[in-house]
């Protein structure tokens, strides 16, 4: 399916994740983090398909498995004490539930950054950033392009080695062959930035009045997206502000979860952060009504 809402207009795009990223983080209540976890790994999925469930199966069940493992391992806080541990600390309800809370946010956010990357491209940013803060756009653009970029010439480097037969079996001599990798990708790395670094100032980077192209143009479809996003975002950090859907984890586990002002809430909630879900069906079922009508 084609991605519809990364063909908004960037500054969409920016202001949409870092509401959804921000309240993704800061946002503790349990009906907040299911509707936040399960809204990311939907528009994932759309975005990239198997490579989502293949990612968080991965790294962040792992990661989320850790975090719920440690932190009633470190954290005693709260009243609830369900056992004591072998070093004599207790075991307590909150702790327990604060870490699998801790671990569904993390997991969300990882999969809203994931779903970032793939909507925030390189050129979009320096787009965003490139005449404010030409600095910072570059150094964003290139710190999202540095991960995959170093990836790939990490796995050529494994590649060549094994083809030369200089890969070796044992576990002192693994770790050789890691430093002598790592060595490579650094030296590499290295000259790569003088090259861009060179290019950029032949190109006249940074200097005064310089141009850039760009194809975006601000639409009426993008207004309406635009406008949607910051009225739901407003309206819930009001409705935050005057304290719906509170919820705490210590000394005892105690929020809201039901009310008319809660409902509103996480209704809202829902729709911000289903939309570019909702957005990217709505344009493929018109698509296809366009095909059928040819």
């Amino acid at each position: 399916m084609k991605d519809s809402f990364s063909r908004l207009h960037p500054i969409v795009g920016i202001v949409y994740f870092a509401a959804v990223i921000s309240f993704s983080m800061f946002l503790m209540n349990p009906v907040c983090l299911a509707v936040s976890l399960s809204c990311a790994v939907a528009n994932a999925v759309q975005l990239n398909g198997q490579k989502t469930v293949l990612f968080g199966l991965k790294f962040i069940l792992p990661t989320a498995v850790l975090v719920m493992l440690i932190n009633p391992i470190v954290n005693h806080s709260g009243v609830t004490i369900l056992t004591y541990l072998p070093w004599d600390n207790p075991l307590t309800l909150e702790s327990v539930v604060y870490g699998i809370a801790s671990a569904v946010m993390l997991s969300s956010v990882v999969f809203w950054f994931s779903s970032f990357n793939k909507v925030m491209t390189a050129d979009k940013l320096v787009y965003l950033f490139g005449k404010i803060a030409p600095a910072l756009g570059l150094l964003l653009s290139m710190a999202f392009r540095f991960v995959p970029r170093f990836s790939a010439q990490f796995r050529e480097v494994r590649t060549a080695r094994k083809l030369l037969g200089r890969e070796k079996s044992g576990f002192i001599e693994k770790i050789k062959d890691a430093v002598r990798v790592i060595s490579v990708m650094l030296s590499h790395s290295l000259e790569d930035s003088i090259e861009t670094a060179d290019s950029m100032k032949a190109r006249g980077y940074g200097l005064k009045g310089r141009t850039a192209y760009s194809n975006y143009s601000f639409t009426k479809r993008d207004a309406i997206a635009l406008l949607l996003i910051c009225i739901s975002t407003a309206s819930l950090i009001v409705l935050r502000v005057f304290g719906t859907a509170k919820y705490r984890y210590f000394p005892s586990v105690k929020g809201e979860l039901a009310g008319i002002d809660s409902v509103i809430f996480f209704t809202l909630y829902f729709l911000l952060m289903i939309m570019p879900f909702v957005i990217n069906i709505w344009e493929g079922i018109r698509w296809k009504r366009l095909q059928s009508a040819i």
